[in-house]
């Protein structure tokens, strides 16, 4: 079975990540996505501290919305000189320190972290069986006000968690690192009672480092900038057309030849080992798995350079910088069956000895210039090449075409919030075949779309791409649910919800943060928070998310995250 070179075989796909400014179409949300938003619920009415709060009013900004809140008439908790943190239960004492780093920049406090009783000016971290709301590994409860602060949870990760809700309560000032004085009413929390638990287990977010490289600080950046949103996930494509950003010890001109380019020429780079290990650590320490992609069998011209024997024609075609997509696969031919499946196993192999989490993503999507044949016989050994390290296999939804997928692999969705083609049966198939399905509708959840009133980028010239239906606004992002996208697809069925950010156009941490700030904060909520309740007759209303939407931005303002002001926004100023 040889791939056919000579045209492209779509069978029901649709294109994506072309070159920008195509012309734009019409955009409207399904008319699924509408009655949720206008039949649903967000059980947040107490999250705002007024009605309709003006520019600069305070308001009580928490993304994502916890599943309950209520405000007490009670003084606030200060945070003073005095105060200590106080540790209890496995993991409490590292929680405690990570927030307590942060503290200390911001306040130039000593703020100790401590064994023992807590006092009406402490805080208290605690880590216990029972604590959390349901028993749910990720929630936790927080409790605020003029005898001290608790947050509790069952786990160090729920606890972790916690502390991120208590960040947004404290004043934006927290996030600091110059110690440059008390804001105005000092460093208080105010009297509060949270219980919070997340809906979906999975809630992530992707950087392609393919297209354009990023290094190993800006990953760890956006890490913590995730991390304030309670994302849980770092998906990392690692590997494309432009460029292998992963350092394979069996297979080392991958990075030798692979790495050295990216989109529009600018230059390339790759992780090695040690570098991954980092970021995985980093990400660890803040409850976060990172998920690996490698990006197979099309997307592959960057393997496909680096070594000719991959090649049907035993050529190697030359580097690409371009944003074509659908163009390159691997081969299928059985005269090279040994070399390619010996490739499949030492590479997913080494990735999985690096990745201590349970996923390996392995791609899937857009092999346009292969066979249907061949491209389910690839398909299959790629599959079975990654169950083989002992990982759960995450897949585009385009490898729901192979009906023998290894039990339980996972399918990532990226069609529209209406599907369209194949796109639903398609991830209907890794259900049927005992799996789940991550939900990204590219025309929702892609971070890299244009904003709608195409801005400058921070550092100059227009970001983004609109082949997803044009442009993408903040109210979009926000008012879709995920078990109104594909049919039969409901609750049970999905793992979670994922924000991919594709770097065509993107070249540097801060047009990285700009595009994703303020879209991601609706998707974090949109994974987080609890379903919307249409029977209730209550609702996802942007009236009630935007002020806490402008809340968080004084925190993004005091952490130097880039962000696009968009309209409707009551942004502080």
């Amino acid at each position: 079975m040889g791939v056919d070179t000579g045209a492209r075989h779509d069978w029901g796909r649709m294109h994506r990540r072309t070159a920008r400014r195509a012309a734009r179409r019409p955009r409207t949300l399904r008319a699924a996505a509408a009655a949720a938003a206008t039949a649903a619920a967000v059980l947040l009415g107490t999250l705002t501290a007024c009605t309709a709060p003006e520019n600069g009013d305070a308001v009580i900004g928490i993304v994502p919305a916890p599943t309950s809140i209520e405000l007490h008439e009670a003084s606030p908790f200060r945070l003073t000189a005095e105060s200590r943190l106080v540790a209890s239960g496995a993991g409490a004492a590292d929680v405690a320190e990570r927030f307590a780093e942060r503290a200390r920049g911001a306040t130039g406090f000593e703020l100790p972290v401590v064994s023992g009783a807590a006092e009406a000016s402490d805080l208290a971290f605690v880590v216990a069986d029972g604590e959390a709301p349901g028993g749910a590994d990720e929630g936790y409860t927080l409790e605020s006000g003029p005898e001290g602060v608790r947050v509790a949870a069952d786990t160090a990760a729920g606890l972790f968690l916690g502390t991120q809700t208590l960040r947004q309560l404290l004043p934006p000032e927290i996030e600091r690192t110059d110690a440059a004085g008390e804001p105005g009413g000092g460093w208080t929390v105010p009297a509060a009672s949270v219980a919070d638990a997340p809906r979906f287990a999975y809630r992530g977010a992707m950087l392609d480092v393919a297209r354009h490289f990023f290094p190993v600080e800006d990953v760890l950046a956006y890490v913590d900038a995730i991390a304030l949103l309670k994302l849980n996930v770092l998906h990392l494509h690692l590997t494309d057309d432009q460029g292998w950003r992963i350092e394979i010890e069996s297979w080392p001109e991958l990075t030798g030849v692979g790495a050295a380019t990216s989109v529009g020429g600018d230059g390339g780079g790759f992780y090695t080992k040690d570098d991954y290990r980092r970021i995985v650590d980093y990400a660890a320490d803040r409850f976060i798995t990172v998920v690996p992609e490698i990006d197979l069998p099309g997307h592959t011209n960057a393997a496909l350079s680096a070594y000719p024997e991959l090649n049907c024609d035993g050529v190697a075609p030359a580097p690409y910088e371009g944003t074509e997509v659908g163009f390159s696969s691997l081969c299928a031919s059985p005269s090279r069956a040994e070399v390619t499946d010996r490739f499949l196993a030492e590479v997913t192999r080494e990735v999985a000895e690096l990745t201590p989490g349970p996923w390996l993503h392995l791609g899937g999507d857009e092999s346009l210039s292969t066979s249907r044949e061949d491209y389910l016989d690839l398909v299959h050994r790629i599959a079975a090449a990654g169950a083989a390290t002992g990982k759960t296999v995450i897949g585009w939804h385009e490898m729901g075409a192979s009906s023998s997928l290894p039990a339980g692999t996972i399918g990532q969705y990226w069609n529209f919030v209406e599907p369209e083609d194949d796109a639903a049966a398609l991830t209907q198939s890794f259900v049927d075949q005992g799996g789940r399905v991550i939900m990204s509708p590219a025309d929702v959840a892609y971070l890299d779309m244009e904003y709608v009133d195409d801005p400058e980028g921070p550092l100059g010239g227009r970001l983004g791409l609109d082949w997803a239906k044009g442009p993408t606004s903040l109210d979009e992002a926000y008012l879709w649910e995920p078990t109104a996208v594909v049919p039969g697809i409901g609750e049970r069925e999905i793992l979670g919800v994922e924000a991919p950010l594709w770097t065509e156009t993107i070249g540097a941490r801060a047009e990285v943060e700009f595009m994703a700030f303020p879209r991601i904060l609706a998707i974090a909520e949109i994974a987080w928070s609890p379903a919307p309740d249409a029977a209730a007759g209550s609702v996802r209303d942007i009236d009630e998310f935007f002020p806490r939407v402008a809340a968080v931005g004084r925190h993004l303002d005091a952490l130097g995250i880039s962000y696009h002001p968009v309209r409707g926004v009551p942004w502080v100023e």
